[in-house]
């Protein structure tokens, strides 16, 4: 903690920044040198401080390039006296996000490396492989230090695992034997790693870095409690749970200690075979099995469940077909009922959100369950008490109770293969779904046909059914801990209670599925469902009224909303260089569906009258994105408040340096630009032109969605000034130019990050909101 509060106490550190180049580097070499000074004779320590310069392209965020110039790495090795052929690779990231200490992501981490370095050179036992630390200075620039360091430093070569720490799996299965085997506190799950590789959040780290340029295995391990505070202000030493420190390096140590003492480390590639299977329970132990045996599992296991309902479907002969319509009348209303039951429950957030009462549960979570929980399961309540009522009238009631568990059964079975057929790891979920209750179904065989569901029954019944019902409960905890703070800054163009509200909706389905029998079993279920209903009116009332207000600035559990504002100079020109436009102002991104909406009455300038406009001859509506995330904010949620034009006191000098005709009908363009440490550069070829090369990345141009080129270029304290050039293939006229390029300059920190006027409305801000700002200009020209 004391290293934590330590790197937290240096403030804010943005890439090129003082604070994260000098003063963070100096911290952590002291304590770096003082472990050193202490280390025993068993170990040797060097240090060595890179600083790369490289490019490359990334399909994140639509697809963008990035270059970096003199970013910091801080890299120790630690290993045995005689040295070692082999090493597992630790990393962290001390930079952080402007205007936020970052705590959370990732200073606790670093905090966690040091102790651990500290901890292992002190120790008398050798290790067989050497452990390198890298404190990575540049992650939030979209991971530019680790491809710094795998790429081009020399202790890369030796690596052959890595362990990523973050505040965001594996494909190894010799990498999660090891986490199963050491970790002290578990904490793992396949469905957390192929929801993070759908892209379903827009998220990445470091991981992703080390896997695709450097083709070395790993295991990302994050934080994920309190997602409200990431990238905010709020983030600060003091809200990291001591606990949680404690846990993360307990674990963290085992690991790396596991791993630099294996005899697997020095073959690591040909351990890589296959997929695996691991689910913590309730964070005790991990289980973990091969892809290849969870498929005979699954397979297995619905194959008993398809024998089973065919032996039931054809027993006795004569009634075989009368039982094999009832079973699929009864799966297909079902799954009816589930259809409708989204399609509700869907409609109800759509209304919410037209209403502007989106994120009402934003604070309080238990708004969600009593709006979307309550109608969810009246709905699925509803349609089947009117099936039983028109459908199923004089209809045996044990015989329905039967065969709809019998359709439930079937529905887990045909998912349980499909998903596997699919190659999907998570496919184990559906495993506990149809083993459990199929078990449970032959236990208390004698009991389902007896006439009314009694307490015996229903005991022995939920006693089956306790292993999935409590790994689901545990699991949709977990997702729902993740994914509810994403929905606060997941852009303009998500609804964020349909989001939720599907959410709600299959962890819905997937809890009742074994309970619908019920409603054909017992008597009535009108009491159930007038009570649903009625708690799902008085919480739509209640949330239509505005009561539940979506953010917090309790202090001792802030939920914020995001805003960020640039203070905005632009100057656009045509061919002759000439400024054709010129304008200033603040603009103004609220990072949630909701907009600015809930600012106005505090701020009445920011209204609908100044919505942004579209420069639609420019590179991404002539705007200064920093990263290309266009397609998450509608302009229609976008403001631009007219405002003084800003005058950086380090402004941004761009030149055309030469322009020479290439083979094949092309034009090579270079160009020089010198400005702040952050700069977006965006190309757009005009009407007949393409962009056939560069010399960034691997010299062939990715476009970003919607078919511009967006290049992210970040340095350190000092850099040469930026050269690069583009080739393009041109038409035989091209009197009005054959490419449109813009350059963006971004003041995140210093004496020219708030103007007057910048910092005047941000001091109007409420305190629920964590606004950040800065100033930038953009540069048009055409050539």
């Amino acid at each position: 903690r004391r290293y934590l509060d330590n790197i937290t106490a240096i403030g804010p550190r943005t890439v090129g920044s003082p604070e994260n180049e000098v003063l963070a580097v100096n911290y952590l070499l002291e304590q770096i040198r003082r472990i050193e000074r202490e280390c025993t004779d068993a170990h040797k320590i060097s240090l060595d401080i890179q600083r790369p310069t490289g490019s490359f392209s990334i399909d994140f965020l639509g697809g963008f390039t990035s270059y970096y110039a003199n970013i910091t790495n801080v890299v120790v090795k630690l290993e045995p006296r005689a040295g070692a052929e082999h090493a597992v690779l630790s990393n962290c990231h001390f930079d952080s996000v402007p205007n936020t200490p970052g705590a959370s992501d990732d200073a606790v981490s670093c905090a966690v490396m040091l102790e651990i370095l500290n901890t292992l050179s002190k120790s008398s036992e050798s290790l067989q492989h050497a452990v390198i630390f890298l404190f990575n200075g540049a992650e939030e620039n979209i991971l530019q230090a680790s491809h710094g360091f795998i790429t081009q430093h020399e202790w890369a070569k030796p690596i052959r695992a890595f362990i990523n720490l973050e505040a965001a799996g594996p494909e190894n299965p010799w990498l999660v034997q090891a986490y199963v085997v050491a970790a002290k506190h578990p904490f793992a799950s396949v469905v957390a790693q192929e929801i993070f590789q759908s892209g379903i959040i827009p998220a990445d780290t470091d991981f992703r870095i080390y896997r695709d340029f450097g083709n070395v295995p790993g295991i990302d391990l994050a934080f994920i409690e309190n997602g409200y505070i990431y990238h905010t202000e709020y983030d600060t030493s003091d809200r990291i749970l001591t606990d949680s420190i404690q846990r993360a390096g307990d674990n963290i140590l085992a690991v790396l200690k596991y791993l630099a003492t294996s005899e697997k480390l020095a073959k690591s590639f040909e351990y890589r075979h296959g997929n695996v299977v691991f689910f913590d329970i309730l964070g005790l132990f991990v289980l973990a099995y091969p892809a290849r045996v969870g498929t005979i599992m699954n397979y297995i296991t619905a194959a008993i469940a398809f024998f089973y309902l065919s032996k039931k479907v054809l027993q006795p002969k004569p009634r075989a077909v009368h039982n094999l319509k009832k079973l699929l009348a009864a799966f297909s209303l079902t799954l009816t009922s589930w259809m409708c039951t989204l399609v509700a429950v869907l409609m109800v957030a759509v209304f919410v959100s037209v209403i502007g009462r989106a994120l009402s549960w934003y604070t309080h979570f238990y708004v969600s369950v009593s709006l979307y929980g309550t109608a969810a399961a009246a709905k699925l309540i509803l349609v089947h008490m009117l099936a039983k009522k028109f459908f199923y009238k004089n209809i045996n009631e044990q015989y329905l109770g039967d065969v709809f568990f019998d359709a439930s059964l079937m529905i887990w079975s045909i998912a349980l293969a499909v998903m596997t057929q699919m190659g999907l790891c998570s496919a184990f979920i559906c495993t506990l779904w149809v083993a459990f209750p199929l078990l449970t179904k032959l236990m208390i065989h004698k009991e389902f046909s007896q006439k009314g569901a009694t307490i015996k029954f229903i005991v022995m019944y939920m006693l089956g059914m306790f292993v999935p019902y409590l790994y689901m409960l545990y699991l949709s905890w977990t997702v729902f801990e993740m994914f509810t703070p994403v929905m606060g800054r997941s852009g303009s163009e998500i609804p964020p209670d349909m989001v939720l509200a599907g959410f709600i909706v299959i962890f819905t389905m997937i809890l009742s599925s074994y309970f619908i029998n019920f409603i054909y079993l017992v008597k009535s279920t009108k009491t159930t469902l007038v009570t649903l209903t009625t708690v799902f009116v008085v919480t739509l009332i209640l949330v239509c009224s505005g009561i539940f207000f979506p953010y917090s600035s309790d202090v001792a559990n802030p939920k914020p909303k995001r805003v960020f504002l640039q203070h905005t100079s632009r100057r656009f020109h045509d061919i002759d260089g000439n400024v054709v436009k010129s304008d200033s102002g603040i603009w103004i991104n609220g990072f949630d569906y909701n907009g600015i909406s809930h600012i106005t009455p505090h701020v009445p300038e920011i209204n609908d009258t100044i919505r942004t406009p579209c420069e639609e001859q420019a590179p991404f509506c002539g705007l200064p994105w920093i990263l290309p995330v266009h397609f998450m904010f509608r302009l229609v949620k976008n403001w631009y408040l007219p405002a003084p034009e800003i005058l950086p006191r380090s402004p941004i000098q761009f030149k055309l340096l030469s322009k020479e005709l290439m083979p094949r009908n092309s034009v090579r363009l270079s160009f020089e630009v010198s400005g702040p440490s952050h700069m977006s550069l965006y190309v757009r070829p005009r009407t007949g032109s393409a962009l056939s090369r560069w010399s960034l990345a691997d010299g062939m141009p990715v476009a970003s969605l919607g078919g511009d080129y967006f290049v992210f270029y970040s340095r350190g304290l000092h850099a040469a000034p930026w050269r690069f050039w583009v080739e393009l293939t041109v038409p035989e006229k091209h009197s009005d130019g054959i490419v449109s390029l813009a350059i963006a300059a971004h003041y995140f920190f210093g004496e020219d990050q708030k103007s007057p006027q910048l910092h005047a409305l941000l001091e109007r801000f409420p305190n629920w909101t964590f606004s950040s700002g800065w100033s930038c200009t953009y540069d048009l020209f055409v050539f």
